[in-house]
């Protein structure tokens, strides 16, 4: 995990599904646990929200918020 990641997970869209259109960083921790279970996608997108929901899962949510302040 670096900087740059957590930046994508403000800047990048859902691409499908149920919240397409919802930066990954809004997405709740029940659809990212969804994916957890199920298998994330491949490529950046699955990365990404394997990312976050490891965030959410850990109470680290919270670090985004002073990049969101930017």
């Amino acid at each position: 995990m670096n900087a740059e990641h957590l930046q994508l997970l403000l800047v990048r869209e859902m691409p499908f599904g149920k919240y397409k259109g919802r930066v990954i960083a809004d997405l709740p921790g029940d659809y990212l646990n969804w994916f957890a279970r199920k298998g994330f996608p491949p490529g950046e997108i699955g990365r990404l929200l394997a990312l976050m929901q490891e965030l959410d899962h850990n109470g680290l949510s919270s670090l985004l918020e002073p990049l969101r302040k930017r």
